[in-house]
């Protein structure tokens, strides 16, 4: 069972950057493929980036290309999600997946994880 505990939201301008890290509990981290997604009040959750295991290859929904970073860190555990150019559409409450069973076809589906954190609330305010 692997837990995922997500930290580094909080309330910015727009325009302005926040780095989200996500600490996983699992010894074998870099077996697994990691994705951030989204959900806003009133909406769907959405996708909004993954890296597969080792960090081969990254993914991006298009509305954060050139805006955010997905990276991980396997020695700690972690993989973060650093986010620029913030806007207030990007306000939503940003929870990390993890799965070690997934193809690059459904890497940005949120029911082929199996593995959620809580999540972290990011607002950006215009």
């Amino acid at each position: 069972q692997v837990q995922l505990v997500e930290s580094g939201g909080g309330l910015v301008q727009a325009g302005g950057s926040l780095r989200l890290s996500c600490a996983a509990s699992e010894r074998t981290f870099s077996s697994y493929t990691m994705g951030w997604f989204r959900q806003a009040p009133g909406k769907e959750r959405e996708f909004v980036a993954a890296i597969w295991r080792s960090g081969i290859s990254t993914y991006y929904a298009d509305f954060v290309k050139g805006r955010f970073t997905i990276s991980r860190d396997d020695a700690a555990n972690t993989v973060y999600l650093q986010m620029n150019s913030l806007k207030p559409e990007d306000t939503a409450v940003y929870t990390c997946a993890a799965d070690t069973n997934i193809s690059a076809r459904y890497i940005d589906t949120g029911a082929a994880y199996e593995y959620w954190g809580q999540g972290t609330q990011v607002t950006v305010s215009s």
